[in-house]
């Protein structure tokens, strides 16, 4: 079972039916001890940083995402969720975040335009099972704000939008994903479908 974890916002749903998609037993919840006993777990998000993080730590769901990743697990961020595992962000003032990736969360600055929104190619920055039989190809953002990992080792992918762009992040059992896979095309279910491979899930369909 893959649990995605609701905190109160973010494309919850949407997810939850990719994930089904893909053949694996999804549940949407906040109880701690359900996401604990899961085989995976998603951690979307849209909205603003220091929200979502008042709503993880109102509902202690903080330390929940903490504890499944210190058991070994796969987690998955992903938006808003994924800039969730850095250290901070300068979202509307600064804010602590889940600290399970160092680094922090940044606006783009420049003369472009913001929000980030559209189709962008993805690079692969180094091998990972993430990228099991893909090719590099485009999906799709929808962003203000961008990650900066501290360490470049965390950084698999990145893109190109007047400056390198954090993709996808992965250390160890930690994964996040700017893009949402979901609405990514062929290659975001794809990436998705790797990830969900990672886990022990039983209910994948075969």
């Amino acid at each position: 079972m893959i649990a995605i974890i609701d905190y109160g916002m973010g494309n919850l749903h949407s997810v939850g039916k990719a994930v089904g998609r893909l053949g694996y037993d999804a549940v949407v919840t906040a109880d701690a001890g359900e996401i604990m006993k899961a085989d995976g777990a998603i951690l979307p998000g849209v909205g603003a940083f220091g929200d979502a993080m008042q709503n993880l730590r109102n509902t202690g769901l903080d330390q929940t995402a903490r504890d499944y990743a210190a058991s070994g697990r796969p987690l998955l961020g992903i938006c808003l969720g994924m800039q969730l595992l850095f250290a901070e962000s300068e979202e509307y003032g600064r804010h602590e975040g889940l600290s399970l990736l160092p680094g922090r969360v940044v606006r783009f600055r420049g003369g472009y335009k913001v929000p980030h929104m559209g189709w962008n190619r993805l690079e692969f920055r180094r091998p990972d099972p993430i990228f099991e039989g893909l090719a590099e190809g485009h999906v799709y953002f929808v962003h203000s704000f961008h990650a900066k990992p501290e360490h470049e080792t965390d950084l698999l992918a990145t893109t190109d939008y007047y400056q390198q762009v954090t993709a996808i992040v992965g250390r160890d059992n930690v994964y996040g994903m700017q893009f949402h896979p979901e609405k990514s095309g062929e290659l975001g279910m794809s990436l998705l479908g790797n990830f969900l491979a990672l886990t022990a899930s039983r209910a994948k369909v075969r």
